[in-house]
């Protein structure tokens, strides 16, 4: 006996049915019809196991229901949880979101944005490092951490304030000497507000500070160096240290004690991000949390609004600071 070998069709749910192949569109695309009609649609489909293409749909509605996202990868805890929240508010809206990882390659991220233009999704969402991206006119796009241009809204934390406030929360637990430390793109973003922010709260608290700011691809062994130049007879000249990001922050905890100091006994620590290796373990090290679900929530909600160009080109969300460890707390007597 031959198998059929293709997939039913609406003509066939019709048939199935015994109804005219309109009453099935209807009931397929939630246009309302005497129940008894549904029913009997309902029924068919169910038997003869008719999957609806939504794809197909979307493309005659001129929709796909997809959205792109572009992040640099998501091995890293913070972009891993961004895309968690991206794809969870997106999929409130019954949307798809198609992952794009770029590995902080420009020349990747144009690719991306070309290919899911010709797959004619519904909008992208990027974390970007090309300045000189092409993005269709005719595509919703919004951006995370850089302003690309006065068209394209720009989402980010309030990075000025995260850094005003580190400064402010190691003054207030003694630290009187501190210093920042990244390393981080040299292209105008967002996050890079956070050594100007920093370096305003150590002004207005009267703190001497220093910076080091590190090119993206330099050795973690650079700052062991740089505080390995800041030790004298045996004592660490820094109390305090900001770093761009817990990644790095973890990693300067490391150095001091490769060099034999003790976080946070002999110097404190904030970081900037708020990881977490899990959902419920604890934080990374003391840090200004970003407001990643709230990030995520607002992007879904510009990429599918209309009227793209109405919309402000940079929004700024609050942060916070939390304690995780590598912080001298007060603590109730």
């Amino acid at each position: 006996m031959k198998r059929k070998s293709t997939a039913p069709t609406m003509k066939d749910v019709a048939l199935e049915a015994g109804v005219a192949l309109g009453t099935v569109s209807k009931v397929i695309n939630g246009v309302p019809v005497g129940d008894s009609y549904r029913r009997k649609v309902e029924e068919a489909i169910k038997k003869l196991n008719y999957q609806v293409n939504s794809y197909a749909q979307g493309l005659k509605a001129h929709r796909t229901n997809t959205v792109a996202f572009l992040v640099p990868n998501t091995t890293n805890p913070y972009f891993a949880t961004l895309t968690h929240y991206v794809n969870l508010s997106l999929m409130k809206r019954n949307y798809r979101m198609l992952l794009c990882c770029t590995d902080f390659n420009p020349a990747l991220e144009q690719d991306y944005v070309s290919m899911v233009h010709k797959n004619q999704v519904d909008g992208i969402i990027g974390m970007t490092y090309n300045p000189d991206l092409i993005v269709d006119e005719n595509t919703p796009f919004v951006s995370i951490d850089r302003c690309l241009s006065p068209q394209i809204p720009c989402i980010s934390s309030d990075n000025f304030a995260g850094g005003q406030l580190a400064a402010e929360k190691l003054a207030d637990l003694g630290c009187t000497h501190v210093a920042f430390m990244r390393i981080g793109s040299s292209l105008t973003n967002e996050p890079n507000k956070r050594k100007a922010g920093f370096e305003n709260g150590c002004l207005m608290r009267g703190l001497t500070f220093e910076s080091l700011l590190l090119d993206d691809g330099t050795p973690l062994e650079a700052f062991t160096d740089f505080l390995r130049e800041h030790v004298r007879n045996g004592r660490m000249e820094f109390d305090g240290i900001f770093c761009g990001t817990d990644y790095y922050a973890v990693q300067v905890r490391n150095s001091l004690a490769e060099l034999g100091f003790s976080v946070p006994g002999d110097v404190q620590l904030i970081g900037f991000d708020g990881v977490r290796m899990f959902p419920d373990s604890p934080l990374l090290c003391s840090t200004i949390v970003q407001p990643v679900e709230d990030i995520a929530q607002l992007c879904v909600d510009f990429v599918l609004q209309e009227g793209m160009a109405t919309k402000p080109p940079l929004i700024c969300l609050p942060v916070r600071y939390e304690a995780g460890g590598t912080t001298r707390e007060e603590t109730d007597s």
